[in-house]
């Protein structure tokens, strides 16, 4: 694993031993960032499952303004912190070491209002995610979030999620990334 672009170009970031954490690949990676394309700029980031924390990482190394990484896997947690601090980005990032459950449940924004929110759950728990997303609080997302999320291509995503409206969908193999916006009338009951 690798950052891809931005300031720290080329830099190898620690990976995962076995199987039970599944990077995003940097085919998809790639992809991802060719769709947020100059929105990277200045943002703030929810990278929820991290995993690696590539995604964040690369976010940052991209010019995001700071990155909050959510995971429960204490695996995951290492390897997020030591790529972190390799790659001297510790004060961009709040990592915060719980389930995506409890992360909604909590009562502080962590960093928010997010500008972009990338979802990468363990397959699996694709419903899990969808049904969460189906109540997520409009104060946490910025009026023009993105959210993407990443699984399966055999997957079932909604056109809506509570207060996102699908976009776009994205094939990559078996992987697939589909691409939310905030509705109209989200922010408008701001």
């Amino acid at each position: 694993m690798r950052v891809i672009a931005g300031l720290h170009r080329g830099r190898r970031l620690l990976g995962p031993r076995g199987q039970a954490i599944r990077p995003t690949s940097d085919r998809v990676k790639e992809a991802l960032f060719s769709i947020l394309g100059e929105r990277t700029t200045g943002a703030r980031v929810l990278d929820l499952y991290a995993g690696t924390g590539s995604i964040g990482i690369e976010a940052l190394s991209r010019g995001a303004a700071h990155v909050t990484f959510v995971e429960a896997d204490r695996q995951a947690l290492r390897l997020i912190n030591s790529n972190l601090e390799q790659c001297g980005l510790q004060q961009s990032a709040n990592v915060c070491a719980c389930q995506v459950s409890q992360f909604f449940r909590r009562a502080t924004q962590w960093s928010g209002p997010y500008d972009i929110v990338f979802c990468d759950p363990p397959y699996q728990l694709t419903p899990e995610l969808i049904t969460m997303a189906q109540e997520w609080n409009a104060g946490w997302l910025a009026d023009d979030a993105v959210v993407i999320i990443e699984h399966g291509k055999k997957a079932e995503i909604p056109q809506t999620l509570g207060l996102l409206s699908q976009v776009k969908r994205y094939d990559y193999g078996d992987t697939a990334l589909t691409r939310f916006h905030v509705t109209a009338k989200a922010t408008q009951s701001r």
